[in-house]
């Protein structure tokens, strides 16, 4: 016989360490939207409109803060695979260029490579560490990454993370002087990828309408 199924409110809930930083998260990725803290200010006063917008914001970072726990929880060679994939949905290879996924034991610090061109002269080389939250990219992987990087002749890299950077790798990637180092956090990974459709889809989508004030133009009829 199942048991009686037991309700929490949501102070209950926020004492679950796990549900408290999810709705952090959720809380952060809506302050950091310009548009959502501008209509916070003026909520009593805002339109039907503005209130689906706000909904709207409200659900997909719900759904950014799920994604990114998704690819938490999936293996290292799925997690590499997921971010060429998002770097290859923002244009990055161009119409002739191609993806490689090289992720592997003794790999040299390189999880992935996109050729921007046909012949290869210009490639992004990526790195990709699937970390829990608590485990922050610091210094020294930065530093590994900039070796495999300088052993390839190589000036362009992009380094991907689940979780965040630590000031000091900020500034070891800022300071690459033979080329360039992107550096993408958890929760910019996950915005970029529903912003370019991968590992997404859109679920539902409203039509609203209004007035065609020329099928009202009596001199045009």
């Amino acid at each position: 016989m199942l048991g009686r199924l037991e309700s929490y409110s949501e102070k209950a809930m926020l004492e679950w360490p796990a549900w408290r930083a999810y709705r952090e998260e959720v809380t952060t990725r809506k302050a950091e939207d310009p548009e959502t803290l501008e209509n916070s200010l003026v909520e009593d006063e805002e339109d039907p409109i503005e209130a689906m917008s706000a909904g709207e914001r409200t659900l997909n970072a719900q759904t950014e803060t799920d994604l990114r726990k998704r690819l938490q929880e999936s293996s290292p060679e799925f997690f590499e695979k997921a971010v060429i994939e998002l770097l290859w949905a923002m244009g990055y290879g161009g119409t002739h260029g191609e993806k490689q996924h090289v992720g592997r034991s003794g790999d040299g610090g390189i999880d992935g490579v996109i050729r921007q061109d046909a012949l290869g002269l210009t490639n992004i080389y990526i790195q990709a560490k699937r970390y829990a939250d608590t485990n922050k990219v610091g210094d020294p992987e930065i530093r590994n990454f900039i070796g495999a990087l300088d052993s390839r002749g190589a000036s362009l890299g992009v380094f991907i993370t689940t979780s965040s950077f630590l000031p000091s790798a900020q500034r070891t990637a800022a300071g690459y002087r033979h080329g360039k180092i992107v550096l993408i956090d958890g929760i910019k990974l996950t915005s970029l990828m529903l912003a370019y459709g991968v590992a997404v889809y859109k679920a539902r989508e409203f039509t609203l309408y209004e007035i065609d004030d020329d099928f009202f133009d009596e001199e045009r009829a």
